[in-house]
């Protein structure tokens, strides 16, 4: 009888149908989420006038929402271990959708306030399941890579925001736009059956029918009466955020947790805020929203190019500099003149937030362990919550001293600083992934040894 561990498996295998078709529903599910968070920033202008809101106001509705995000990170990433990642995914899709289409039909603030808050609870829960779940599928040569392709989903979601936006708020209004969010609730049964449970959950639950079923997806000739092992931690084990600071992991988790929090204070600051910027620069409506359009493309042709780059370089010598490539453009856009040049700015920003998150959810996910990655994706982006519930109240505050557009932007890049150096503490000695390159070494050390002894 044979004894397979399924993480090896998984680890060692070659990309089949099985991940393509797992990574397009996922990468889908982000679509949408990046659609439904960014949607708001483009209609604020209208929000503003049809409801007569102030600035100030306007980014308290961004921050309400994301406290709702910052709660279902929390409780979804911590839970995911015990009702399964798979439901969890199901759940928080549903809510996201149904509650931005329900947003579309709002009669007044409050209610519009009380959908999106739901919404963002939907928001916040989704994201650390979809990069833990396909964390434990992804063979481990492609993971970095496969997990920020799906989270390039997130941008192409915002894109379709800002074209949408376009084409449809000065003729229609603002709620239409809220409605095409609602569109993942037409294909949530077939979400249902092409995501497969978390290879832990079902080891946890010992469905060893369900993990044959799924793993021959990946490995066909596994036979039925397979026996699987698996590391006992993993088993026992509940992902607790206690377990992000045992093995000296205590620094880097507070780092993940700052890098994070000033990643989305650059991210929520352009997300609600980037089109009046624009605009108070001197752009158009429809111009404007066409640099979150920029925006959203930086955002996915950065994480492509640099996610490769990483696999080469390592992920602190790719991030660090963007950063800081993400600070310096942010001072240059503020005096910018030339459109042609703000596009190439803006592109690099999105490259440095919204590229850079996607990718540093992939360094969260390869860091940890496995059973404790989904508390260390959860609580690393509940924090990064935070920062994105200061910065649409702190930039709505800012915007009413009516100061010169660079002012505004400088504000924003001070994140990216600190962002930078917070990646910079991160322990890469403590990674899961250097203890198994350790490992290897060991193992290929005791070869050699007994080679020269025979």
């Amino acid at each position: 009888m044979n004894t397979v561990n399924p993480v090896d498996l998984v680890n060692q295998s070659k990309i089949k149908s099985f991940h393509y078709i797992l990574v397009i529903c996922l990468f889908f599910i982000m679509m949408f989420d990046g659609y439904d968070v960014v949607i708001y920033g483009a209609t604020v202008p209208l929000l503003k006038a049809d409801w007569g809101i102030s600035n100030i106001f306007a980014g308290a509705i961004s921050s309400y929402t994301t406290m709702g995000t910052a709660v279902g990170a929390v409780l979804f990433g911590l839970f995911a271990d015990r009702f399964g990642k798979k439901r969890i995914i199901v759940l928080t899709t549903f809510l996201f959708s149904f509650f931005t289409l329900l947003s579309g039909f709002a009669p007044s603030p409050l209610f519009f306030i009380i959908c999106r808050v739901i919404a963002g609870v939907g928001f916040g829960g989704v994201m650390p399941n979809i990069a833990a779940l396909i964390s434990e599928y992804a063979p481990a040569k492609h993971r970095a890579a496969i997990v920020s392709f799906i989270f390039c989903g997130y941008s192409v979601g915002a894109m379709s925001a800002s074209f949408s936006g376009q084409l449809l708020l000065e003729k229609f209004g603002w709620q239409p736009v809220y409605w095409i969010g609602g569109l993942p609730l037409l294909l949530l049964p077939f979400i249902v059956r092409i995501i497969p449970e978390s290879i832990s959950t079902l080891m946890k639950q010992k469905d060893t029918k369900s993990l044959v079923a799924v793993l021959r997806k990946i490995e066909p000739k596994l036979k039925e009466d397979v026996q699987f092992t698996y590391v006992e931690k993993e088993l026992l084990q509940k992902s607790s955020v206690r377990d992000l600071f045992k093995n000296k992991l205590g620094l880097s988790t507070i780092m993940f947790w700052l890098s994070c929090f000033c990643t989305f204070i650059l991210m929520y600051s352009l997300n609600t805020w980037l089109p009046t910027l624009m605009m108070n620069a001197g752009y158009d409506l429809k111009s404007s929203l066409l640099f979150v359009a920029v925006l959203q493309i930086g955002a996915i042709i950065g994480t492509m190019i640099f996610g490769n780059l990483i696999q080469f370089l390592g992920f602190k010598r790719v991030l660090i500099p963007l950063y800081l490539v993400g600070a310096l453009s942010l001072v240059l856009i503020g005096f910018s003149k030339n459109i042609y040049v703000a596009y190439g700015l803006i592109a690099l920003i999105g490259a440095a937030s919204v590229g850079l998150q996607n990718m540093s959810n992939a360094y969260v996910a390869e860091y940890y362990a496995v059973e404790v990655r989904a508390a260390a994706l959860g609580s690393t982006m509940a924090v990064g919550r935070i920062g994105s519930i200061v910065a649409p109240t702190y930039m709505g505050i800012l915007l009413t001293f009516n100061l010169q557009p660079q002012f505004n932007f400088f504000a924003i890049g001070i994140a990216a600083i600190f962002g930078a150096i917070a990646m910079g503490l991160i322990r890469e000695s403590r990674a899961n992934y250097a203890g198994e390159k350790e490992t290897a070494a060991n193992k290929v050390a005791v070869v050699q040894s007994r080679t020269k002894t025979v």
